[in-house]
């Protein structure tokens, strides 16, 4: 996990004050895994799921879940609900939204983080739009760049289902 996301996600749960059951959706034995963020460390519990075999890191253990099924923790269980760079590999997210709110207290923390998006630069190519209009086919192709979005290229190949943006409605 790149350092700006988990310093990101540390300071979240320590502007929240965190100190109750602490679930990572994706959770991986790697000491960057979000278990592992220095605010958590007066959880009463750290527990991570993940579809690979199961593990333990720093004395948190991982458990061998799906995160559409986690029905091995009763409703409304942990005060923070954490996941980041799960959603876009599941091709029914919306089954592990739906389990992480059932597992989430009322009023709990919820922190998904998705990959992000790179900024196009669109100034400097509007800026030659407007000046130049005779750009023929060049024209047609800064405006197809210019409405389209950027992504982070395919990862984990073949399962990298979605990109979520501002534009997915």
């Amino acid at each position: 996990m790149h350092r700006v996301v988990f310093s990101t996600f540390d300071a979240i749960c320590r502007a929240q004050a965190v100190g109750g059951a602490v679930l990572e959706v994706g959770a991986v034995p790697r000491a960057d895994t979000l278990l592992m963020l220095p605010a958590l460390s007066a959880a009463k519990e750290r527990v991570g799921v993940n579809l690979d075999q199961p593990s333990e890191i720093g004395g948190c253990p991982i458990l061998q879940a799906s995160a559409k099924n986690l029905h091995c923790f009763e409703a409304d269980r942990f005060d923070v609900v954490l996941c980041n760079s799960v959603l876009e590999h599941d091709g029914k997210f919306w089954l592990s939204l739906a389990e992480m709110r059932r597992v989430a207290k009322p009023g709990a923390l919820v922190i998904i983080g998705v990959p992000g998006y790179a900024a196009p630069g669109a100034g400097h190519w509007r800026y030659l739009l407007a000046r130049l209009p005779a750009l023929g086919p060049w024209k047609t192709a800064i405006e197809a760049y210019l409405a389209s979005t950027p992504v982070l290229g395919l990862h984990y190949y073949p399962r990298d289902y979605y990109r979520f943006s501002e534009q997915a409605c």
